[in-house]
């Protein structure tokens, strides 16, 4: 088990696994040594259908805690091996029940001596043990009905992106980047225009100076995203416009275009900005989506200041 000492508890799926195909391969041989013909995938349904009650699948499934297709599977192939039949139920027409052949509840009598053998192999391994297996597998299986792996996963990993990704105010030193950033997507499907050159070239004369704000994403200290809050004249009907969001395209799935939208509005609502503006490309379906979900409306009517401009939103905050 050298590489389970290696890999730690992230391989505990696959250990279990190992565990699992340990303990039925020997349930298959256990039955052997009594005789029974039984497969041990089927001993949930056998063991629901021993108390003599006819079920239906869904019962079934719902007992043991199974899939119905699965169920459905198992009780074809017991029905082909003889353990059991269906048959009608006398309050629904519609639906058929399961229950237990005679040759089936012939097995189940034989069974009743394995079961106690192997209830007493079970308390010996226990005994030999530290740890209760049983109460534990009960701890995990409670613990798992309160949040799963992947969600514990989820949000563990968001967790530490967070502490990877800082949004800052702009500085001088990120004027590279903020450049940079910018031409790379506008430069990946248009050609920069005028309007863009001077603001990327001289960001705290066309943003700052007129009480703007450039927010940037910092990836273990590493600027990769940045988006600026430019004020509107008095006379336009909106705040701020949103304006420059650009993340580099390498850094996918940290939210950081969210997390740079989020401090931009934050900002204007502080600021007591009440409506925000942006102009967009719908090309750009990842950034649309995005400012849908933060809650941006498509305009009606577009005034674009920007050839590659299709698309204008605004936002109530």
């Amino acid at each position: 088990m050298d590489f389970f000492e290696r890999t730690g508890k992230m391989a505990i799926g696959s250990r279990l696994r190992i565990l699992t195909d340990t303990l039925t391969r020997d349930a298959a041989g256990i039955y052997g040594l009594y005789g029974i013909d039984m497969k041990p995938k089927w001993f949930p349904v056998f063991y629901s259908l021993t108390d003599e009650q006819p079920k239906s699948v869904t019962s079934i499934a719902r007992e043991i805690g199974q899939s119905h297709p699965s169920v459905s599977t198992i009780v074809k192939e017991m029905t082909e091996a003889g353990i059991i039949t269906t048959i009608d139920d006398v309050a629904d027409r519609r639906c058929n029940l399961i229950t237990l052949t005679d040759y089936g509840k012939s097995i189940s009598q034989e069974l009743i001596v394995q079961l106690r053998d192997v209830e007493r192999a079970v308390e010996q391994i226990s005994s030999e043990c530290d740890n209760d297996l049983w109460s534990a597998i009960a701890d995990w299986e409670k613990a798992l009905d309160r949040k799963s792996i992947k969600e514990r996963v989820r949000l563990i990993k968001e967790q530490r992106e967070r502490t990877e990704v800082e949004i800052v105010e702009y500085q001088p030193k990120y004027k590279k980047a903020f450049y940079e950033l910018n031409r790379n997507w506008i430069e990946s499907y248009w050609e920069l225009e005028a309007h863009d050159i001077e603001v990327l070239e001289n960001p705290e004369k066309f943003i700052l100076e007129k009480g703007g704000r450039i927010f940037v994403a910092l990836y273990n200290g590493f600027p990769v995203g940045v988006c600026a809050l430019c004020p509107m004249p008095q006379e336009s009907l909106y705040d701020f416009e949103l304006a420059k969001l650009a993340v580099d395209g390498s850094i996918r799935r940290k939210g950081i275009g969210r997390r740079l939208c989020d401090a931009a509005i934050r900002v204007a609502r502080e600021s007591g900005g009440r409506m925000l503006f942006l102009e967009s490309n719908t090309r750009l379906k990842p950034a649309i989506a995005l400012y849908r979900k933060l809650g941006f409306k498509e305009l009606s009517e577009y005034h674009p200041a920007y050839a590659r401009g299709d698309i204008q939103m605004e936002l109530s905050i």
